[in-house]
This record gives C-alpha cells, structure tokens and sequence, in this order.
C-alpha cells in the first residue's frame, strides 16, 4: 500500500455519482478517468458495478438465506437520534428520502434476509466482473500508477439486514457470514487490488442497541465482530486492506453518536495497514485530538476524512491543508492519507461531489508544499 512518503496522497470512501447516460464499462472509464483527472491518487471505479450501494449488492452473493419479513421494527429506524429528533424524521418519511437523489443509488428500502441454512459464497462471477471492469479501466485511463481499491461489506454490517434461524448462537452466524466473506475478500486482493472494507453499523448501532445495554457490554459486542471480521482476514497482507468505519453518515441528525475514544481499541484491532474515518463534520472534527494520547501502531495509515459529504458547503482547500496538518502533526506525515467522511453517490449532487474532490486534492496540494518544505 502507498504511503505519504513524497506528497499527501488522495483517496476518497468508493462511492461517487454515477455518470449520467453511460453503462457498463463506458461508465468505468469514464468514473476512473474523471478521478485521474481530479488529481486522485488511489482510485476505485465509484462503486457503480454495485450499483452505487455499499450493501445491496450482496443481496445475490450468498447461499443459504430466503427473502423474508423481519419480526419488529428494523433496528435501523429506531433509536435516540430517531427519538429525540422525531418531528424532523417524521417529515423525512413523509418527503421519501434523507438525500439528493440523481436517480435510485441508495436503496431506500432493503430487503430482509433471514438464514435457513449453511451460509455460502455464490458471487464469484459477479465479483470478477466488477475486478475485470476496474482493471480494464484503470489500464485503458493510463495515469501515473496509482493504486486502485474494491469496496465489500464486513461481517457485522451484512448482519443488520440479517437474521439467523439456523446457526445456534448469534458469534455461529457472524463467524459464517465472515468466512464465506472470506471468498470475495481473497479474490479481490489476490488480483492485486486494494479491499476497502465498510463497517458503518458497527459503531452505527450505539444509539440503537449500545445505549440499553451499556458502555462495556457494547464494547464487547464490538470486539467479538472485529474477531469475526479478522477471521476472515486471516492469511491476507494488512498492506492489502483499508478498514472504514463510520457512524452511518444519513443526512440526519447526529446527537448520539458514541465518540471514537471508546471505539479506537476495536478500530485499531481490525488486521488492517490503514484506517479510514471521520474527521471532516461537524460531529466529530474535534475528535483528531485524541491521537495526542492514542498511538497509530508502527506500519499503520490513518485516512481521515477532510472533507464531508454531510454538508453541501464545498470546503475551502485551505482549510482542507488545515485538517491534515493537524493529524500529519500528531500521527507524521508519511502515516496519513487525505480522504473523505463518507461517499458522495446518492447523497451529494454530482457537481458538489466533484468540487468537494478537487479541494481534496487542492488541499492536499497545499499541505504537501508546507510540510516537505518544513
């Protein structure tokens, strides 16, 4: 895996707009070269072979599950934020939607699978197809030779949309989902690509489930996934694989969030070389602090995100500069990549998308001649 070891290097979280009247491989091209053109150091192809949607495409990629109805309320529509701020979600049901929407890139409802058997892998030709399409974009763009990146989902966030009627104990379900992740995984890295994995409901169910539960005994519950989620790692490079974790990034209020310092144990125990988080909204900017008292283990990356999708304001590339030389400051710069809270496809018109990457990258620009001159 790159490192900052010239320049503040440039990444983003997978998902962009797709490209309007393009398909196929057409939309690839034109999604990777719009990136080399941004001036983006590791790319991806925007997640438009899933269909813009970190978790719907693995609907059709594994065995043993039956489409289903869900006993009570989807854990994903309750919790504090949803009660304390009703009025306002109230009027999001009713409007239909939390954001911009060019078309229908984030499922707005998404089906419930329930388990009634040995959970497989059965995405092996839809994967490749996804491998093949980066490849030959990334090849047919040129550029200078930066690396590229695939996006899968970790164990404990496919568990959420899920429910176990098979295996004996909840850590039996998990540990299955992971090892037939586990495949797709693999097959990623084996074609020498980067695997990005998304966790946003992992520290995105606190205000769900964490609050009643407790501090500790959610702690815990974190810590067994993280274990499931290394299992499937087992035997792949760390320098292989960039672990994102989130707090589910809706356009919608984010009062209860549980705060990174009592996530940053289960954060750094994923066998990962680099680590993306949160570090450019208003709910957790503050929180670069913090690794004035937490050390990044040798060898490791941290990707903070330095600009957001959670506001239409296009930053400043100023203040973009500003926000890596705090944690190039704390962290060194050679440990950081410049990158963004969340992705951008479904949630962020595409003009704004595209201008908050080029102050990314005008950013990171400006960090760059700061800090090797220095």
């Amino acid at each position: 895996m790159q490192r900052s070891t010239h320049k503040i290097l440039t990444t983003h979280v997978g998902s962009l707009p797709a490209p309007q009247a393009l398909t196929g491989e057409a939309a690839v091209r034109a999604l990777v070269e719009r990136q080399r053109e941004t001036g983006l150091d590791i790319i991806n192809e925007g997640e438009y072979t899933k269909g813009g949607d970190w978790l719907s495409f693995t609907d059709d990629r594994f065995g043993g599950f039956t489409a289903g109805e869900r006993e009570g309320p989807p854990v994903v529509t309750v919790g504090k934020d949803r009660e304390e701020f009703a009025d306002f979600y109230q009027w999001a049901a009713e409007r239909g939607t939390l954001f911009f929407e060019p078309g229908d890139q984030i499922k707005k409802v998404r089906k419930h699978w329930i388990c009634t058997g040995p959970i497989t892998y059965t995405g092996q030709a839809v994967l490749r197809h996804e491998i093949d399409l980066l490849k030959a974009a990334a090849g047919a763009a040129g550029g200078s030779g930066g690396e590229g990146f695939l996006t899968s989902t970790a164990p404990a966030s496919l568990e959420v949309y899920r429910s176990n009627e098979y295996y004996a104990k909840d850590e039996d379900f998990v540990f299955a989902l992971a090892e037939a992740l586990r495949e797709e995984y693999q097959a990623i890295v084996d074609a020498g690509i980067i695997l990005q994995v998304d966790d946003a409901w992992l520290p995105a169910l606190w205000d769900r489930i964490g609050i009643s539960i407790g501090l500790e005994a959610f702690q815990r519950r974190c810590h067994v996934r993280v274990e499931a989620l290394n299992h499937a790692l087992r035997g792949i490079p760390e320098d292989r694989v960039r672990y994102h974790f989130c707090w589910g990034s809706w356009h919608g209020p984010h009062a209860h969030d549980l705060e990174l310092k009592h996530l940053v144990e289960i954060l750094l125990a994923v066998k990962a070389q680099a680590y993306l988080i949160e570090g450019a909204n208003a709910r957790h900017e503050h929180e670069y602090a913090l690794w004035e008292r937490v050390r990044l283990p040798n060898g490791k990356i941290l990707i903070p995100g330095v600009i957001t999708h959670s506001t239409d304001v296009v930053e400043h590339p100023e203040l973009v500069a500003q926000r890596i030389h705090r944690f190039a400051a704390l962290l060194g710069k050679e440990n950081v990549i410049a990158g963004a809270d969340c992705g951008f496809g479904g949630r962020t018109h595409p003009q704004i998308a595209w201008a908050k990457l080029r102050a990314l990258v005008e950013g990171a620009k400006l960090a760059t001649a700061a800090l090797w001159s220095a």
